[in-house]
């Protein structure tokens, strides 16, 4: 067995770099108290400095229209933003003001809008407050007029409400900046789709309208020629450079033969160029083959390569998995890695479901370094060659599958628990033993009824909430287990 050196995955594999999130901003309050109190208006455009200053720390794009006092202001605002194209519109309400000033901007700014009210301290100080300070306190009187009438007219309604400096309540605002993130990923994702379904999953089956009718997104439907005539382009030197690379970043089981392994890494090379070459954000694909020709020796020799494109960023996921492929996206987006997923088996005595997958993986949420394993045949699968094996960071994990209903509708389905450590298979796939905390039976009863698929990505973390707000954005259903 051959060892890899002890380097950082994103040195070695530069992360793809997407579109940030655009977040609009603006603060508001009602334009009569600032003759009626003059000193108001500046503590509260203080407070809007504040929160302006926090968005512009954020890895997103922000529009600050600032500080609107009437409903013409807003409707002005509700232009601008409109026009930024934003993921999500941050609506900081400072003081008491009428849904009338909001409302244009939520109806016509085309984006989802998140309500803030965030007063200057903890708490009043009762003694010496007058009319005008007590007023810098009540952003949450108008909070249930704009609910009511967001609700009336059909838009749907979140907000955050806390103080200035509260960092708890920060960190609910910072999860609706990582949903944008999700939201603004798929909204402009180009995801390739090669080959054909593996036959009989028909829990993996995609209508290829649902995606852009749902997100936005963008289906390219590929065939495994387009790699084809890429792998035939792929010279000695760039196979043997991407050998090494591969040796950096895996320990190398002895059971890898050096062919198998110098084919994986020359469809590897020309895996980038066709992501590159259609400027895909994601690859789903899988093509069954026959008796050792051509594409067969294509389907089973891209593991190596799709499993360092999912450690770019960029999820490569077998068997034709395109909804999982998209979970898999919206995890990585949010820095939760994202690794192919399904049930391996049960373990009653230690209380944990064993999941993983043969194929890619993504490197970033190992516990160890990653280990290429050679295999003579790949379970259900034509083929043989080089997979990937390792065990999952122990800690949180979330699951994230993208279920669909007999409508057609998406929705995203969610389990947080632990990855706990023990035994694992030794067999070329991805695994990890989670415990949810509960009897892993009815763990499985209760994940199979929401409509989940039979994959999913695997994520670190406690990320539930940030996934029940990218489902808000989305405009989607969401399910938790």
């Amino acid at each position: 067995m051959h060892s890899a050196p002890d380097r950082n995955i994103s040195e070695l594999l530069p992360m793809k770099t997407r579109r940030k999130p655009r977040i609009g901003l603006v603060a508001g309050g009602l334009g009569t108290y600032w003759p009626q109190f003059p000193a108001l208006l500046p503590q509260l455009q203080e407070s809007s400095r504040y929160v302006s200053d926090r968005f512009a720390e954020m890895d997103a794009e922000v529009t600050d229209v600032g500080f609107i006092s009437d409903a013409q202001e807003g409707a002005a605002a509700a232009e601008e933003l409109r026009r930024a194209d934003c993921d999500l519109i941050v609506l900081f309400l400072t003081t008491y003001l009428t849904a009338s000033m909001v409302l244009p901007i939520a109806q016509r700014s085309g984006a989802p809008v998140l309500v803030i009210d965030l007063q200057p301290t903890e708490k009043m100080d009762h003694a010496s407050f007058t009319t005008g300070e007590w007023l810098a306190y009540c952003g949450q009187c108008p909070v249930p007029e704009v609910g009511n009438v967001f609700r009336r007219a059909g838009i749907p309604f979140r907000s955050v409400s806390g103080w200035l400096r509260q960092e708890s309540a920060w960190h609910r605002i910072e999860q609706w900046i990582a949903a944008a993130h999700v939201r603004a990923a798929l909204r402009h994702a180009r995801h390739g789709l090669m080959g054909h379904l593996y036959p009989g999953m028909l829990d993996v089956s995609t209508d290829l309208t649902l995606l852009p009718a749902t997100f936005g997104s963008h289906v390219e439907v590929l065939e495994f020629d387009d790699l084809r005539v890429r792998i035939d382009a792929v010279s000695e030197a760039e196979t043997a450079e991407r050998i090494g690379l591969a040796r950096e970043l895996f320990t190398v089981d002895d059971s890898v033969k050096e062919e198998d392994f110098a084919w994986g890494a020359r469809v590897s090379v020309a895996l980038d160029r066709l992501i590159d070459d259609f400027d895909l954000d994601s690859l789903a694909y899988y093509h069954r083959g026959l008796d050792g020709e051509l594409h067969e020796r294509i389907g089973a020799g891209m593991i190596l390569g799709a499993s360092l494109l999912t450690a770019r960023g960029i999820p490569a996921t077998g068997e034709f998995e395109l909804r999982t492929t998209v979970a898999q996206l919206a995890s990585q987006v949010i820095g939760a890695g994202g690794s192919f997923c399904e049930i391996q088996a049960l373990n009653f005595e230690d209380n944990v479901v064993e999941m993983g997958h043969d194929g890619p993986a993504h490197l970033a949420v190992s516990a160890r370094d990653p280990l290429l394993r050679g295999l003579g045949v790949y379970h259900g699968k034509r083929g043989w060659g080089v997979s990937v094996e390792f065990d999952v960071q122990q800690g949180p994990v979330t699951l994230l599958g993208l279920g669909q209903d007999a409508d057609g509708t998406l929705s995203f389905v969610v389990s947080e628990g632990t990855a706990v450590p023990g035994p694992l298979l030794q067999i070329g796939n991805t695994t990890t033993r989670v415990d949810f905390a509960r009897d892993p039976g009815e763990w499985v009863d209760a994940w199979s009824a929401t409509g989940v698929g039979h994959h999913w990505s695997l994520s670190t973390g406690s990320r539930a909430e940030t996934y029940r707000a990218a489902a808000s954005l989305l405009g989607i259903d969401y399910r938790e287990v």
